[in-house]
């Protein structure tokens, strides 16, 4: 996509695609394909789209440099505001986060608790009203439809399809399912454009976190953390005293960029400060040393990650992000070592331990940091090898928290890899969808190690991987390096499992819609496919995969070769079935993978 294009509002592309005559949105998919090369700035900041001599499509963002009215889309054709041109202009511009929400003064008391954070509930479910259920029953429908035609058939009228219901569930107080709608046309677009950031995986991800969300909302009830919340809910905090571990660049796929600084008080607590706005990855990169706008405070975020602030009149969100009020008042603190309280237990107990208390949180589990002492053993592919520093643990792989090219995630962890036998403190996020997999955010020397980093005494022993860069200056003379490292990888229970089929089955339905599943489900390869599930044990897996195949093969026509069940839920509902069998397996191999043998390999696949 065209970075001259503006933003644009998911439902203002709704409404576009929906006025077009079924002619029209036959073309959509081609007419957009030609609009990015197209596309001009003018001199009074709007871009204009031409096709041919007698269109000319002009969009005319608003302060937020997003076009978020109809209004701001125009065209010269006598067909406009119903026109292809508009339609193409506006579906091939990137897509915008959804509209922030009214003030907190004019909305109303929220019936549930909010996506920012589960909250304690002791009742039942909260019922739904009549609005949600509609809305969440047609975006169910919606994305049943999206599933079923795939990336391939998956063009600009399936996508509006998506961002219409949406939209409507954004409106009937569900923002999470409008998430999880955006997060789908996004990766449709990404797969379809053949961007190579884009990941089949990712996309399934998406798939199935959707129609969980629809599916369990359109049936009435929903756990609290289910309904979610469009605005962030800031809470009085008191007074606190927090102490910061590390900072983390942040770059979205919307354009956003900057920063996230991440706190610890003495109780244990996390907090956070963030600071992203547009910019992408220029903002990321400049604001690691940006202002931390909280409570007066003078300090950036440099300073901030290994300092503290006592804070006065603190907000604070459910995820632990702080606020900036008027009545916040903040001073800076001196900064404490990672051998210090707080941060000092983090690094006390076995990851394993770490690993499966997050496994049992799943709605926090993506966003913990764990911390270890590690050995690094050496390079392997992409990853940094490194074994636990505790008796027979297995090996972790560390790979870059950010693998953009221009932030140094990536060439920090490679000089690492040079030093074999190098002894770090590591603190960084679990990747859960990968076998013993940690992306480091900091490293810090081990405590009484003698071949281990030699930091800097102002960087208060530790280096954030997204923003410092590790110099040779940085690592012990390699002459002092000990002996020779195990470098035994055992097997990965993850890979090794045959649960591969699986996923290997949801990506064909993904990539190529229903027709694609049904393909590969007919003759023999049933046999093949589902016979190695049973024999491994995983007879559950088998069956939902060879129903999921039969489904999708379940096309009823009457007697003049109409189809007399044309809806295509049944095979949702078999797809979500199995991708939520097989991404809880797939979890247990995690957890599996970070548990101590032994021998200190990692446990085999069943």
């Amino acid at each position: 996509m065209s970075t001259e294009l503006p933003p644009v509002a998911p439902e203002v592309l709704a409404e576009a695609v929906e006025n077009l005559t079924a002619r029209l949105r036959k073309k959509l998919d081609a007419a957009t394909e030609d609009c990015a090369a197209a596309a001009a700035r003018e001199a009074d900041g709007s871009v204009t789209v031409r096709f041919g001599e007698d269109a000319l499509v002009t969009l005319r963002p608003g302060p937020s440099g997003t076009v978020t009215e109809a209004g701001q889309a125009t065209c010269s054709c006598l067909l406009a505001p119903r026109c292809l041109h508009r339609a193409a202009a506006l579906g091939a511009a990137p897509l915008a986060d959804a509209a922030p929400p009214p003030p907190a003064a004019e909305q109303p008391e929220p019936e549930a608790p909010t996506e920012s954070g589960p909250a304690e509930s002791t009742g039942p479910a909260p019922a739904l009203t009549e609005a949600q259920l509609g809305a969440a029953t047609a975006l169910w429908h919606a994305a049943a439809e999206a599933l079923a035609a795939g990336v391939t058939a998956g063009g600009a009228v399936v996508q509006a399809e998506l961002l219409r219901a949406a939209h409507t569930a954004r409106l009937a107080g569900l923002p999470r399912a409008e998430a999880a709608a955006l997060r789908v046309v996004r990766g449709l677009r990404a797969a379809r454009e053949r961007r190579a950031t884009q990941r089949l995986g990712a996309l399934t991800g998406a798939f199935r976190e959707l129609l969980h969300t629809a599916g369990v909302l359109a049936c009435g009830t929903a756990e609290p953390a289910l309904t979610g919340t469009a605005r962030r809910a800031y809470a009085p905090g008191g007074s606190l005293q927090v102490h910061g571990l590390c900072r983390e660049p942040v770059l979205s796929a919307t354009g956003y960029g900057g920063v996230v600084t991440h706190l610890l008080a003495l109780d244990g607590a996390r907090y956070s400060v963030s600071d992203v706005r547009p910019g992408g990855l220029a903002r990321a990169r400049g604001a690691g040393s940006a202002s931390v706008s909280l409570g007066g405070a003078v300090l950036d975020h440099a300073g901030l990650a290994r300092g503290g602030l006592r804070i006065v009149g603190a907000t604070v969100s459910a995820e632990g992000r702080l606020g900036a009020g008027r009545e916040v008042r903040a001073t800076p603190l001196r900064g404490t070592l990672w051998t210090e309280q707080p941060a000092a237990p983090l690094f006390a107990r076995p990851a394993a331990e770490a690993i499966a208390e997050l496994l049992a949180d799943p709605e926090g589990a993506d966003s913990a940091l764990l911390g270890c002492d590690v050995t690094v053993v050496g390079a392997a592919g992409e990853h940094l090898l490194v074994r636990e520093a505790r008796p027979d643990a297995p090996l972790l792989r560390l790979l870059p928290a950010h693998p953009h090219p221009e932030l140094p995630h990536t060439a920090n962890l490679r000089r690492i890899a040079g030093y074999p036998g190098l002894q770090l403190r590591v603190l960084g996020r679990p990747d859960l969808d990968r076998a013993a997999t940690l992306r480091p955010l900091a490293v810090g020397p081990v405590p009484g190690a003698p071949y281990t980093l030699r930091l800097p005494e102002e960087w208060l022993g530790r280096a954030d991987l997204g923003y410092d860069r590790l110099q040779g200056v940085h690592f012990p003379p390699r002459a002092d390096a000990p002996g020779p490292v195990a470098a035994a990888e055992g097997p990965d229970p993850l890979a090794d499992s045959p649960l591969w089929r699986v996923r290997r089955l949801l990506e064909t339905g993904v990539a190529g819609g229903r027709r694609a599943v049904a393909e590969a489900g007919r003759g023999t390869a049933p046999l093949a496919s589902f016979g190695p599930l049973r024999r491994a044990g995983l007879t559950a897996a088998a069956e939902l995969s060879a129903a999921l195949a039969a489904e999708a093969d379940r096309r009823p026509r009457n007697a003049f070769g109409r189809l007399t069940d044309p809806s295509p839920d049944g095979y949702a509902w078999a797809w979500l079935a199995a991708a939520t069998h097989l991404a809880a397996a797939e979890r247990s191999l995690v957890a599996a993978s970070w548990a101590v043998t032994p021998n200190g390999t990692m446990p085999t696949a069943p």
